[in-house]
């Protein structure tokens, strides 16, 4: 890991970076948050939805692993599954091997409403990345 040595005293231009790249962050967050609600998701749906999306395994990730994914407990997960369900967003599926872990995968809706996101979303990371990037010493 790369940074400033605890030998070197912190410069004006070191705070000065910390905090453009920290309002970045918050004005990103908060436009993803508008987002979310413009498009009839809480950010919490938004985010499960692109947990199980994104998720790597082939069977998509259980609530547990969903759970880690999203930094919440597993009750908080389950909650927010049963929302996600109730508004037919996702589907739980059983495991083809062991029949006690239950995968969750996206409903046709949840996957149009998650793709629309994704390109809004992408749209504007380019313009984050090139000022995150020139905030690099």
């Amino acid at each position: 890991m790369t940074g400033i040595p605890a030998s070197r005293a912190l410069r004006e231009e070191d705070y000065q970076r910390l905090l453009v790249f920290r309002t970045e962050l918050r004005d990103f967050m908060r436009w993803s948050e508008q987002a979310a609600h413009r498009a009839g998701l809480t950010p919490s749906l938004h985010q499960l939805l692109l947990v199980v999306r994104g998720y790597t395994a082939p069977h998509g990730p259980t609530i547990g692993q969903a759970a880690e994914e999203l930094h919440i407990r597993h009750h908080s997960a389950v909650e927010l599954t049963q929302r996600a369900e109730s508004a037919g967003l996702l589907e739980r599926d059983r495991d083809p091997t062991d029949h006690r872990r239950v995968h969750l995968r996206l409903t046709d809706q949840g996957r149009q409403q998650l793709e629309a996101l994704t390109r809004e979303h992408l749209a504007r990371i380019h313009p984050l990345a090139e000022s995150l990037q020139s905030l690099t010493p």
